[in-house]
């Protein structure tokens, strides 16, 4: 996979993860208590999506490409309001987590948007710029995220979707993931993974819930592959959710019903510790 997201923006995978991450905000937006976002490899934020890294790979048509026409009036709440940031965008603009992020902040509320390019780093940095609760950082994402724990908070969302171009991705996000909990077991944990090998996906996942989380959600999604070359096209990716607030599961039945007839995709869940 290449490494700068905007070959990959506004995919399938995109798509699921970033509902999941507006319904997890929207949860934490109901007590007026303020909340922290972290995001580890937040890319640049904003994406072309009829720019040429996105007609390079056309991920993008099956994903959200597939919800631009006519949908129900009456959407799931996390659904319509993912739909709405996108379309605030304009046409062919694309928002990376950040960006959703920090959309939805309230005044109490903050983000620290993590990335490691530098050139990615620049646009980020320039997208966040008119948020005065949101700061972008240049930095390692596994280190900084550490080190950033626990949120002065004490409440808060997590997110990881790191790139995978290293061999030892799996274990580096698995080892930072545990540390994390030891720092901020309370915390809310999206955390994106590709699923070419089963084997890799679930000695990751295995790793990570050894660390002994009380409860996490499993929401894997599969495409059926666009063509031949399965190695390089991505045709099934998952969302490892820790201690997911409460409604969670069902706001992510409500809007796979929805969106995954019209992306060709099967989206399921399921608990892999605890239970609501």
């Amino acid at each position: 996979m290449n490494y700068r997201h905007g070959y990959h923006a506004g995919n399938f995978a995109d798509v699921v993860k970033h509902v999941a991450m507006t319904a997890i905000l929207l949860h934490l937006r109901k007590k007026e208590t303020g909340f922290s976002v972290i995001d580890s490899h937040a890319g640049r934020g904003l994406y072309d999506l009829s720019g040429a890294q996105a007609a390079a790979t056309g991920e993008a048509l099956g994903g959200i490409g597939k919800l631009t026409g006519d949908l129900p009036g009456n959407l799931p709440e996390a659904l319509a309001a993912y739909l709405a940031l996108v379309k605030e965008g304009g046409a062919g603009a694309y928002p990376g987590s950040p960006l959703i992020a920090a959309k939805l902040l309230r005044r109490q509320d903050r983000l620290t948007a993590i990335e490691k390019h530098p050139e990615e780093f620049a646009v980020l940095k320039d997208v966040l710029a008119p948020f005065r609760n949101a700061v972008a950082e240049n930095a390692d994402g596994y280190a900084r995220l550490v080190r950033l724990l626990p949120p002065p908070s004490r409440r808060g969302l997590i997110v990881t979707d790191p790139p995978f171009e290293s061999p030892d991705e799996f274990s580096a996000l698995a080892q930072t993931v545990r540390a994390c909990l030891r720092k901020f077991a309370t915390g809310i944990f999206l955390i994106w993974y590709p699923i070419k090998s089963r084997g890799a996906a679930d000695a990751f996942v295995g790793e990570v819930l050894a660390a002994g989380p009380g409860r996490a959600l499993a929401v894997e999604t599969a495409v059926a592959p666009q063509d031949e070359k399965r190695d390089e096209k991505l045709a099934r990716a998952g969302l490892l959710v820790i201690n997911p607030p409460y409604g969670f599961e069902a706001a992510m039945r409500d809007s796979a019903a929805v969106i995954g007839p019209r992306m060709d995709a099967a989206i399921t869940t399921a608990w892999l510790a605890g239970r609501e």
